[in-house]
């Protein structure tokens, strides 16, 4: 952050990261990492346990976790199918019961690449609810059985409504146990792009990432608890900008040669040029968002990794 720039991230591990020096520890916010070298998987826990927390992290009470893994951005099958067993443990973790009846929500709209991740999920969703309602107990015992049922609500421009109007009213209508809402996300940092898979149990609010504040979707509001799964395909356009200018500030500040030809810039302290790049930034930037060129296959292969994760958790498959 520079002055009062404030990047825009729906990732609480980098929420988190924005706190250095004296600020590292947050009152009510607890972290914990674990790393699989072998698979190249990197798991970071954080929990908001306290409203004091909340406030700090600017994310509500609850679990985040957090999965990095690097090469999930290329279309490797081994890569995908090892995150997608991660995911499914992970989410068997928060769940504790996957035998029960979820709804899954496909959040974004399908004509918009970056945003069309969660309709994606749901294509290759392995659904059954209309199975355990015909076919009842019988159905029930047969292996990789689950009750699992999924909608896609489109955006507010394509309907006219309020997607939590339209999952409140599902979830009224079919009673499930569980909502697992699945979304694109907005990240910090660009080496986060298509590489990250977010899971939390606080719920989740629409478009928050890239500033469209919509109603959101969680416990309170819908009656069922409620677990985001997301994965940043965007990234803030100031924020790549900001931390270019930053990067030329320091250069400046660290070579006589660089300060030099920086003139005017290099002269001034470290406040004046913070205020400097902020009021550069803040007119032209703030609402433009940037996505890799191969965000089509990426979003993609991506769906069919979180999907496959899905299946497994609740086909009873993942390892517990």
């Amino acid at each position: 952050m520079i002055g009062n720039f404030k990047v825009r991230t729906d990732l609480a591990l980098e929420a988190r990261e924005g706190y250095d020096g004296e600020e590292a520890r947050i009152r009510g916010v607890s972290v914990k990492e674990e790393a699989d070298e072998e698979r190249e998987i990197y798991t970071t826990v954080v929990k908001i346990e306290t409203e004091n927390g909340a406030k700090a992290m600017g994310k509500p009470v609850g679990t985040y976790i957090t999965l990095e893994a690097p090469n999930l951005s290329s279309p490797d099958e081994g890569t995908h199918r090892e995150v997608s067993q991660e995911l499914a443990r992970q989410l068997r973790r928060l769940i504790r019961k996957p035998e029960q009846a979820v709804l899954v929500v496909g959040l974004g709209n399908r004509e918009v690449t970056p945003d069309a991740l969660g309709p994606g999920v749901v294509n290759n969703l392995c659904i059954t609810r209309h199975m355990v309602r015909e076919y009842g107990k019988t159905f029930s015992r047969s292996p990789g059985a689950g009750n699992v049922s999924a909608i896609v609500p489109g955006v507010m421009a394509q309907t006219g409504m309020e997607t939590l109007e339209i999952v409140r009213g599902v979830v009224k209508e079919t009673k499930p146990d569980l909502v697992i809402a699945i979304d694109a996300l907005a990240a910090r940092s660009t080496r986060r792009l298509n590489r990250t898979i977010q899971i939390t149990d606080a719920g989740i609010y629409p478009g928050s990432g890239v500033g469209n504040h919509r109603k959101g979707m969680n416990r309170e509001a819908l009656g069922v608890p409620v677990i985001a799964v997301g994965v940043p395909t965007v990234v803030d356009a100031a924020t790549i900008v900001n931390d270019a200018m930053e990067e030329l500030v320091a250069q400046m500040d660290g070579q006589q040669e660089m300060r030099l030809l920086g003139g005017a810039l290099g002269t001034l302290d470290d406040a004046r040029k913070r205020q400097m790049i902020h009021e550069l930034i803040s007119p032209h930037l703030n609402t433009m968002f940037v996505t890799p060129k191969d965000i089509d296959e990426t979003v993609k292969y991506l769906s069919y990794t979180i999907s496959e994760g899905l299946n497994i958790a609740f086909q009873g498959d993942a390892e517990k």
